[in-house]
């Protein structure tokens, strides 16, 4: 469908809506009243023409439109609508223009945060969290937003929304080699998760994440570590994880990358290891003596 003549109808009611913002603001305007109804008019006029702009798939003008409404909202201190405005803004953005994504959603945040509604807050700071880790890839900046995501839902009780955000700071972490973190992070969440009858099958997993960084630190670490785990919670002694991590724990020990790499294969013939822990498995499989560093 050829929406050319949609542009050209929102290109035409953005003049028009301008004009309005301009009279509306003229010592006529103020003398005879009328100018806050012009600046809502002009505001309508603004969504309308985003909304014709997004039909055309042009994302720029439609993001323009968007925060030209959301700047008349803010003056005629419609906070709510100014926020909808800045996250149409924002999403419009996503699609064309990262970074004035993230400045129309932060701006929508600190509208939110002001309101006191942080549980929404925080789902926004998520999006600019995966706009960091998608498009701009900037790992760090993404840590940040996951980071403080985490603390709004805290702050809301929102706890099972919180260990989201903070296990996809773990694994960055880990990824980024910042293990004393990662290990903290993957702690707390199997601490709050294993007294959870629906969630207490996932803290194995949290704990085996943990043991993994400690490996990596340290081998003692490591041994500690499972010991601990198997204390706080013993239904991990059973884990496949556990049996796992004593089995790699044994052939380190022995410096015997062969009973390694044969535990780790016979593990992920049950359970498959994705990415990230086969990369941790073979940052830990390269400290064993005159290995190769592969899994194969």
């Amino acid at each position: 469908m050829d929406n050319s003549g949609k542009e050209k109808e929102a290109t035409q009611l953005m003049a028009d809506a301008d004009k309005k913002v301009k009279s509306s603001g003229s010592f006529l305007g103020g003398m005879f009243g009328g100018g806050h109804h012009k600046v809502e008019e002009a505001c309508e006029m603004y969504c309308r023409a985003a909304n014709m702009f997004k039909m055309a798939k042009n994302w720029s003008a439609a993001g323009n439109a968007f925060c030209k409404a959301a700047r008349l909202h803010m003056q005629l201190q419609n906070k709510h609508d100014c926020a909808t405005s800045f996250i149409d803004a924002g999403n419009a953005y996503k699609k064309s223009d990262p970074n004035e994504a993230i400045k129309c959603l932060n701006a929508a945040i600190d509208i939110y945060t002001d309101m006191g509604r942080f549980t929404i807050a925080a789902k926004h700071h998520i999006s600019i969290a995966e706009i960091f880790e998608s498009e701009l890839v900037d790992i760090e900046k993404a840590i940040a937003h996951y980071e403080q995501a985490a603390d709004y839902y805290k702050g809301e009780e929102s706890n099972s929304s919180a260990n989201k955000c903070l296990l996809k700071v773990g694994a960055y972490c880990a990824q980024l080699e910042q293990y004393q973190k990662a290990i903290e992070i993957y702690e707390q969440v199997g601490a709050n998760t294993m007294d959870n009858p629906l969630l207490k099958y996932s803290a194995k997993e949290y704990f085996f994440k943990a043991s993994l960084c400690h490996f990596i630190i340290d081998e003692l670490n490591a041994k500690i570590a499972v010991e601990k785990y198997e204390e706080m919670f013993p239904a991990f002694s059973d884990s496949r994880e556990c049996k796992l991590l004593k089995k790699l724990l044994e052939a380190h020990e022995e410096q015997n990358s062969e009973a390694f790499t044969e535990a780790v294969k016979e593990f992920d013939s049950i359970s498959r290891l994705d990415q990230w822990h086969t990369t941790l498995l073979l940052r830990i499989k390269k400290t064993i003596q005159g290995d190769e560093g592969d899994l194969k």
